[in-house]
């Protein structure tokens, strides 16, 4: 789309080259040929290094953009990012690419479904009622059970189980809102990569990213009904119990355990091999590793140990 078509699209002018944009991204990954946007103050610093095309901006943030970036000033620029994220989002369905590749020695049942364009490695087994989008991804000795479903663009490893109703890839819970209470849907362009021995459980969600992708490293174990939101990242031989949720852009380090019923805040950072127990919710960044937290606010283990104990004593 043509960088004179999208700022005619959100009411924008601008002024310089009319080049191709080719997709949308954050600021630290837009490319050359990229559209990017602005819509938080945090996120201001990141401007100068950018490398996209075009920022969308309002016009406080006009003159942190680099003059050889293209600015599109409009006054609600989260609003018109989700206008554009509908015209830059793939088709539902590729039916251009070929037929689905299956590798050898793999079971597909015929109750399944393969979109066109996918690949399937060696020695998989995907059951009854399983669809694998366009484009998506399998790797060897992987294992779907029935009626697991996998978004187009998306990646599963080697040596993978996914449970029985879980999704992967869906759209995260994002949209636009106006100063009227109105709604806009972001079409989540990223996608889910899960790596190499990951277990998934049965009817867990795990939504791609709005760019980018939404990362499940190698070796973690997620129970059943689990969410895990857009662009969050768990590290490597993580643990998570059922019924936890993530919220969106929270990054959890290598061999993070959570208890069942816990929840993580959006935009989060949590440091390699903490532990949390059941019903913890973080509301805030940790940069210590190596401890045991619980109780909402988040606390150390051992500090909410003794307020659970005077508080039994003063009902008594």
């Amino acid at each position: 789309m043509k960088l004179s078509e999208i700022a005619q699209l959100i009411g924008a002018e601008f002024i310089g080259d009319d080049i191709e944009i080719t997709s949308m991204n954050t600021l630290s990954e837009a490319t050359a040929t990229e559209l990017s946007f602005v819509a938080n103050a945090k996120y201001i610093k990141e401007i100068p290094s950018s490398n996209a095309a075009a920022i969308i901006c309002n016009v406080s943030t006009l003159d942190k953009i680099p003059s050889s970036c293209v600015a599109l000033i409009v006054d609600a620029p989260y609003w018109q990012m989700a206008i554009l994220s509908a015209k830059f989002a793939p088709p539902l369905e590729d039916t251009s690419s070929p037929k689905a590749i299956v590798g050898e020695g793999s079971s597909i049942s015929v109750k399944a479904e393969l979109a066109n364009g996918a690949i399937i490695g060696k020695n998989c087994n995907i059951m009854a009622g399983v669809y694998i989008g366009s484009n998506v991804t399998i790797g060897d000795n992987t294992t779907l059970y029935p009626n697991v479903v996998i978004y187009r663009d998306c990646k599963v490893g080697n040596s993978c189980v996914i449970h029985a109703g879980t999704v992967v890839g869906s759209d995260g819970f994002g949209f636009a809102s106006d100063k009227n209470g109105m709604h806009k849907k972001i079409y989540h362009i990223g996608n889910v990569v899960i790596e190499d021995d990951v277990e998934i459980g049965s009817n867990t969600s795990i939504d791609r990213a709005v760019f980018t992708a939404t990362y499940i490293k190698q070796g973690v174990r997620l129970d059943n009904l689990v969410h895990v939101a857009h662009n969050c990242e768990i590290g490597e031989y993580s643990v998570i119990a059922g019924q936890t949720g993530l919220a969106g852009s929270s990054k959890l380090g290598r061999s993070t355990v959570f208890g069942a019923q816990s929840g993580v805040a959006g935009h989060l950072e949590i440091a390699p091999f903490n532990t949390f127990a059941a019903r913890t919710g973080v509301t805030k960044t940790i940069k210590e590793s190596g401890k045991v937290f619980a109780g909402f606010p988040f606390m150390d283990h051992r500090a909410w140990l003794k307020i659970q104990g005077k508080l039994a004593r003063l009902i008594k």
